[in-house]
């Protein structure tokens, strides 16, 4: 299994409609197929620069290849993400054998 998240903070000031939409929008990424466990989360601690985080899990690096290249995932990177995200971290990860 594929842990797929990032943490990060906006352009746009809280609580503003354009947050929302952004929010609203990134939400809809979960529909993609293979995209498992969806949330996206405020953070709470003032240690952390970053003020949400998503994140979801995949079956493998199949599913996690083809959520990369899915035409929504693209579109929303482009269109939405790049252009609207201030800074980010992505965080993929893999358990260790026990």
């Amino acid at each position: 299994m594929i842990r797929h998240a990032a943490l990060f903070r906006l352009s746009h000031e809280a609580g503003s409609a354009a947050e929302a939409d952004f929010l609203a929008t990134l939400a809809g990424l979960k529909d993609i197929p293979g995209v498992q466990d969806f949330q996206i989360a405020r953070e709470i601690s003032p240690k952390n620069q970053f003020a949400f985080a998503v994140s979801m899990t995949f079956a493998d690096q199949a599913a996690y290849d083809a959520y990369n290249g899915h035409p929504v995932h693209v579109a929303f990177v482009q269109g939405r993400w790049i252009p609207e995200v201030a800074a980010f971290m992505e965080h993929d990860t893999v358990a260790l054998a026990d």
